[in-house]
């Protein structure tokens, strides 16, 4: 069975590519995803690519992630990123690596959404979600988390 990389999206990212394209970019969420899974296939990992506008089932997801011991997750929890204390409770619970990244830099954005946090990992485009699988391609154990130390 491949190893598995679950590819985690908040809300409205299902409307990327119409959504304030300018600032968003015309890259779809379909596009993104064959992004992350030929990424998956190049290092070998299976994707497990999902979208909700619901916080719930994101914090689901997170704890099915590690039940089904998956290698780690990929977040972009979008409008969640500051106001979900759910979703980070969820990160701090499961003992699998948590990415998180953006679509645009969150540092940027209006002060309504800045926050530090100290694993904090942004990306600047999209298609970067690619580029975040390689900390897998190698297989860490589902124990190893990227932040420890």
């Amino acid at each position: 069975m491949a190893k598995t990389i679950y590819v985690l999206n908040g809300p409205n990212l299902n409307l990327l590519g119409t959504r304030e394209p300018e600032k968003y970019g015309r890259a779809t969420l379909a596009d993104v995803e064959e992004l992350c899974r030929d990424a998956g296939k190049r290092f070998g990992l299976a994707i497990e690519f999902r979208q909700s506008n619901h916080e719930g089932a994101i914090v689901e997801w997170i704890q099915e992630a590690a039940r089904e011991q998956a290698l780690g997750v990929v977040l972009n929890p979008a409008g969640y990123t500051t106001t979900s204390v759910a979703i980070l409770d969820a990160i701090l619970a499961v003992k699998i690596p948590v990415i998180e990244v953006h679509i645009t830099n969150i540092h940027a954005r209006e002060s309504r959404r800045r926050r530090l946090r100290a694993r904090h990992q942004r990306a600047r485009r999209d298609d970067r979600r690619r580029e975040e699988l390689s900390p897998w391609r190698a297989g860490p154990s589902p124990g190893d988390r990227p932040d420890a130390g």
